[in-house]
C-alpha cells in the first residue's frame, strides 16, 4: 500500500510517496526513486530520549532547547506531575514536540500559556520535587 505524505526541507514542501518493501521504504519524491533501509530496532533513538533532549533540567526548571509557540500547556499550578508526564506542547519548524516532566514532583509556577512564542532556553515551568 502507498502512502503520500508532504515534508518540507529547507522551508520547501515535497509530496513523497512511501511503500513499506520488508525492512525498507521504496520513496518516491517527483520522478526520482528511493530504496531506504531501516536499521534494526536496537540502533534507532527511541522516542524517549528524544523527548530528553528536548528539557532542560536545572532544580525542575523546565525550559525548552528549541524556539517554537506554545500550542498547549497541559498542566496547572498545583497539579502533581510522574516523571515523563506531558506538560506542554511545543511547535517548532511545522513540528509538535512535547515539553515531559524531568522529575517528579508538583507544579509550581508556569511561565508559559497557549499561543506564546518562546525563545530557546527560556524556563516555561517550575516543579517541586517529590521524592
Amino acid at each position: 500500500m502507498t502512502e503520500k505524505r508532504k515534508v518540507i526541507v529547507d522551508d520547501e514542501e515535497f509530496e513523497v510517496e512511501l511503500e513499506k518493501k520488508g525492512t525498507s521504504w521504496q520513496v518516491r519524491i517527483k520522478d526520482k526513486e528511493f530504496l531506504i533501509k531501516v536499521e534494526e530496532e536496537r540502533n534507532r533513538i527511541s522516542k524517549e530520549s528524544k523527548r530528553k533532549k528536548k528539557a532542560r533540567i536545572g532544580n525542575g526548571t523546565v525550559s525548552s532547547s528549541i524556539p517554537g509557540k506554545i500550542i498547549s500547556v497541559n498542566v496547572g499550578i498545583g497539579d502533581k506531575v510522574k516523571q515523563g508526564e506531558v506538560l506542554a506542547i511545543l511547535e517548532a519548524m511545522k513540528m509538535q514536540n512535547e515539553i515531559v516532566a524531568p522529575i517528579k514532583g508538583i507544579i509550581k509556577q508556569i511561565n508559559c500559556a497557549s499561543g506564546d512564542s518562546i525563545v530557546a532556553n527560556t524556563p516555561l515551568i517550575i516543579i517541586e520535587g517529590k521524592k
